[in-house]
């Protein structure tokens, strides 16, 4: 899947000079990366590229905008960094929090074991910020107030994903997984029609359109906010239960099934800002991690950017750098679970 969308995504969020929006290969290239993802059969139907053109060129011009908006410096991320970057210390509380979120990283790891001669990897950076209202004392002037309503900001489910060796490669691979959660997005329709379905073929089709979304959520930018071994489950169980209706041949899929498919497909690609966006949010916290008003003489400002795709994924996001001395022995993350046990 990563060549299917490789080119696509290499316009939109890798160099400056490349391909324009209405660049008819690219239109195309990104409708059959969509329908090898969404529903392969779709390419039986008469003029489908011809119905999804005009959509998917809308699509290419507001996911171009929004590769642009990414962050384009990388962080620094390690424990060191904690002390000295305004960033590192607002997203973690301590910095071993710092060596916790990079130990645990299975994509981090696998990077530099198949990797031998990179020193250092950029990835990205996801996580949930949460604002709790708190009374808690404050100088205000020359005298202490208790009880004092105040805000706080804090950081919460950190996930390392879209390892590459520098950033170019990192943001052309969150390019790829957004491009294909918004490919999931369309499966989760597809699959939410047809889930009454009591044909058998169509209940078969309709397996085989699950464990595709499954199985992009479990490749893509759902890693953000969900763990990988709850969706290897859900692919295991579904791929046990289409063994199961295996039997049998499947004829053609019906003309008004492969039209339906193609609706949903330019329902979410006629509207890719209301399902995929990029905003800034500006703020500024002092080192406890509570909110202070712009212009005060405490605090750090930061200016955050937060990516939504369709309703359960809201992350604000990063590129880092990681050393690879960063990254701790297997043991030492058991040695510290074994003392919070």
């Amino acid at each position: 899947m990563a060549s299917m969308f490789g080119r696509v995504v290499s316009a939109l969020f890798g160099s400056a000079d490349s391909a324009a929006d209405g660049d008819r290969q690219l239109i195309v290239d990104t409708i059959d990366a969509f329908v090898e993802t969404i529903e392969p059969r779709l390419r039986q139907a008469s003029h489908h590229r011809d119905k999804l053109a005009g959509n998917v060129a809308h699509t290419l011009a507001h996911l171009r905008k929004l590769g642009a908006q990414l962050p384009h410096e990388p962080l620094l991320l390690s424990r060191a960094a904690w002390s000295q970057d305004p960033y590192v210390r607002s997203f973690f509380a301590a910095p071993e929090d710092v060596a916790r979120c990079i130990g645990r990283s299975d994509e981090v790891r696998e990077f530099f074991g198949a990797h031998s001669a990179c020193a250092e990897a950029c990835a990205l950076l996801g996580m949930q910020r949460k604002e709790r209202t708190v009374l808690a004392p404050q100088l205000q002037g020359e005298v202490l107030r208790q009880d004092v309503e105040q805000t706080t900001v804090g950081f919460s489910g950190h996930r390392l994903i879209a390892v590459a060796s520098d950033l170019a490669q990192s943001r052309v691979e969150v390019g790829r997984r957004i491009m294909e959660r918004l490919a999931q997005l369309v499966l989760a329709r597809v699959v939410q029609a047809g889930e009454r379905a009591q044909d058998r073929q169509l209940q078969k089709a309709m397996l085989a359109t699950r464990l595709r979304m499954l199985r992009s959520a479990r490749d893509g930018m759902a890693q953000l906010v969900t763990e990988g071994s709850n969706i290897e489950q859900q692919i295991s169980d579904l791929e046990r239960e289409m063994k199961a209706m295996a039997a049998g041949q499947d004829g053609p899929q019906s003309r008004a099934s492969l039209d339906s498919t193609i609706d949903h497909m330019n329902a979410v690609l006629a509207n890719p800002e209301q399902h995929v966006a990029l905003a800034q949010v500006r703020l500024r916290l002092n080192r406890m991690g509570v909110k202070v008003e712009p212009g005060a003489g405490d605090g750090d400002a930061l200016e955050l950017s937060e990516l939504s795709i369709g309703e359960g994924l809201h992350a604000t996001i990063a590129f880092v750098r990681i050393a690879r001395d960063e990254v701790p022995p297997k043991e030492d993350l058991l040695a510290q679970a074994q003392r919070v046990l």
